[in-house]
């Protein structure tokens, strides 16, 4: 759970570490921290950064997606919507089961984020802004991910999000390597 390893997001990843045998090698998963990062920490000047997250370009809401979204406080999802704006945002969704808890979701600014995708503005995997009715910016992503401000992203802004949603968080992946540079020093 990336939440565990400095990373302000709620991403469960497989890591397997292969070690060959007979080496003698015994390696130990990184500790866990007590500490775990809200969004606000992640876009905010605070211990995860030294400033707050550079403006970078982003994608928007339609306007009828932006209409439901300007209706979901900090921290809700469609289950905060009226019942007849639910059933028509949900369609046949709306009876199915599950909590379907990451559509027309806000993340609020004291919570981890829901696990980045490749696509912020798509139904299934909707990550609205806690004060501004929009996606999250690239920029913000890259944050969320915990990649340096500095890190550049090529492509079109499709492909930028799909790098970043594709990538293990940095801080995730440090916290591994580093476990794994001290197996193969011991």
């Amino acid at each position: 759970k990336a939440i565990y390893h400095g990373v302000p997001q709620k991403r469960e990843r497989l890591l397997i570490v292969g070690l060959r045998r007979g080496e003698d090698l015994k390696f130990h998963w990184p500790e866990i921290e007590e500490k775990i990062y809200n969004l606000k920490d992640a876009l905010k000047a605070g211990e995860l950064f030294d400033c707050d997250v550079p403006f970078s370009h982003g994608q928007g809401y339609p306007a009828s997606k932006k209409a439901i979204m300007d209706l979901i406080p900090p921290g809700g999802y469609w289950r905060d919507l009226p019942v007849d704006l639910q059933k028509s945002y949900m369609k046949g969704s709306f009876h199915l089961g599950g909590g379907k808890t990451g559509m027309a979701r806000r993340i609020s600014w004291d919570e981890p984020s829901l696990t980045l995708t490749c696509a912020p503005a798509q139904k299934q995997t909707e990550r609205c802004h806690p004060d501004e009715t929009r996606p999250f910016t690239v920029r913000e992503y890259a944050r969320i991910q915990t990649f340096p401000d500095a890190w550049q992203f090529t492509g079109s802004m499709t492909a930028q999000y799909a790098q970043i949603g594709n990538a293990v968080p940095v801080n995730l992946a440090f916290a591994v390597g580093t476990e794994l540079v001290r197996t193969l020093n011991e």
